[in-house]
């Protein structure tokens, strides 16, 4: 993808992409044959004029999201000819595009996870020319611009194949092997690996329980992204379960077909680490990752069993299939214990289906003790086009989590408001001086989609990157 100052008409390329929410500039009869064919009837409705090589695209609610996916909708078009550039025009139905906004569209919708498919040989479209006459921002700003929006986008599209690869190819050890690798090729990333020897020795037993029946060894990952002088000191917990049959609490055949998805927590603070060390946002951000595999077996651990965590509570566990909490626990623990002096912590889960119930299946779940940080994240859910909802805490629900045996039980009998409990759940394990500073993030939705939404492709999305990237840019402000 490149920019051009050339005149529109005069850039040679295969095909142009104009996205359309009215008629006024086009020709008559282009005019008449749009509207005979109801072009406007909808959005994302398409015509390729073959004569003229241009694809047009409705578009009726001219808003960031809808361009983006009206540019998806394109370049899924483009997809199966044989097309080797294209040109679009940055000032589309009179108003100049963000090229964060041009990109997201094409970069996000053109992707694709093929590595299973025998025949996965796609054409390929070689130039995207971007015409930027119009514009009234400098090609420096325009370039910089640019840079970031394929920063991000790569990050994005990175967490996806995480994601997308199967529980075979997909263990602990390769989330610490790729971990690893974002330390090697950033100057400013550091990356520590720990085994099962030392969540033991550490007194980690609920992240450690969970992996305990599976030939893989759990792992804990510290990713580090530094700076001088940084602004603010972040703290990102992700679940990291890269397979989940839900343990003795065996799921049911349907339910378990996806669950390569349980991972994406991690995935997503994995691909927030790679964008920043690239973005060189001034912060310093803590990666803190809990990479295990919930199996069954004659070791598994097993409904009544009572663990210990690492900060000393004692947890009845009621199902096991309620274990990502489990391994949050231990790694907000650790991440308090071992990082001083933050300004936030955040936690990001594939955790609950009643967060699926609460807000269908494309919006975050958000829970927390602070309303402003809470606006921050609305704030920045609007700017990025990631959706959030809020959900309130109560003491009646806390409630639910007393156990007769234990300090808490890792989940109620009582379903009802589950994606509230499981969050509380996660308070217990939040020091009374950090309660301020934390938010949990529950993905189960959003993350995984098996259905096209959007600019979204079957499978993994990367959710919340764009999110976290977005709201960090605004504390800098």
């Amino acid at each position: 993808m490149s920019l051009n100052k050339k005149n529109i008409h005069k850039i040679d390329s295969s095909a142009e992409i104009i996205i359309l929410n009215k008629t006024k500039n086009l020709e008559q009869n282009q005019e008449e044959l749009l509207e005979n064919i109801n072009f406007y009837e909808k959005s994302f409705n398409t015509y390729f004029d073959i004569k003229n090589n241009i694809l047009y695209v409705s578009c009726l609610k001219f808003k960031k999201e809808n361009i983006k996916t009206a540019f998806c909708t394109a370049i899924r078009f483009f997809k199966n000819l044989k097309i080797e550039n294209l040109k679009i025009n940055i000032t589309q139905a009179k108003k100049e595009l963000e090229l964060q906004t041009i990109v997201e569209g094409l970069v996000l919708g053109n992707y694709e996870f093929l590595k299973y498919k025998s025949s996965n040989e796609k054409e390929k479209i070689k130039n995207i020319n971007i015409c930027t006459k119009s514009s009234s921002k400098t090609k420096e700003e325009l370039e910089i611009e640019l840079k970031k929006a394929f920063i991000i986008c790569n990050s994005v599209n990175f967490t996806k194949d995480i994601v997308n690869n199967s529980p075979q190819d997909y263990y602990p050890q390769i989330m610490a092997d790729d971990a690893l690798k974002i330390a090697e090729k950033h100057k400013n990333i550091e990356c520590k690996i720990f085994g099962e020897d030392y969540l033991k020795q550490k007194g980690m037993n609920a992240l450690y329980s969970v992996g305990i029946a599976s030939p893989h060894e759990s792992k804990l990952i510290h990713l580090t992204y530094k700076v001088k002088n940084p602004i603010a000191k972040i703290i990102l917990v992700g679940k990291g379960v890269t397979y989940d049959t839900g343990g003795m609490s065996l799921k049911r055949g349907d339910g378990m077909v996806s669950m390569k998805c349980d991972k994406a927590g991690a995935a997503s603070i994995m691909g927030v680490i790679q964008a920043l060390g690239s973005l060189e946002l001034p912060f310093e951000v803590h990666g803190i990752l809990g990479a295990v595999e919930n199996m069954i077996g004659g070791d598994a651990y097993k409904p009544g069993d009572i663990l210990k965590a690492a900060n000393s509570k004692t947890i009845e566990v009621t199902n096991t299939d309620a274990e990502g909490r489990l391994v949050l626990a231990d790694c907000l623990v650790y991440a308090q214990k071992n990082i001083q002096d933050f300004d936030y912590i955040f936690d990001l889960a594939t955790l609950t289906g009643a967060s699926i119930g609460a807000f269908g299946g494309y919006t975050t779940a958000v829970m927390g003790y602070n309303e402003k940080t809470k606006k921050k994240i609305l704030k920045a859910s609007k700017k990025s086009g990631e959706l959030v909802g809020f959900l309130p805490f109560n003491d009646y629900l806390e409630k639910l989590l007393e156990s007769q045996v234990a300090d808490f039980v890792n989940t109620s009998a009582n379903k009802n408001g589950a994606a509230i409990t499981a969050s509380l759940f996660l308070s217990k394990f939040i020091k009374n001086k950090n309660k301020k500073k934390w938010l949990h993030f529950d993905i189960a939705g959003p993350s995984y989609r098996q259905e096209n939404w959007a600019y979204h492709s079957y499978g993994a999305t990367g959710v919340a990157i764009r999110l976290l990237i977005k709201f960090m840019e605004d504390l800098k402000k």
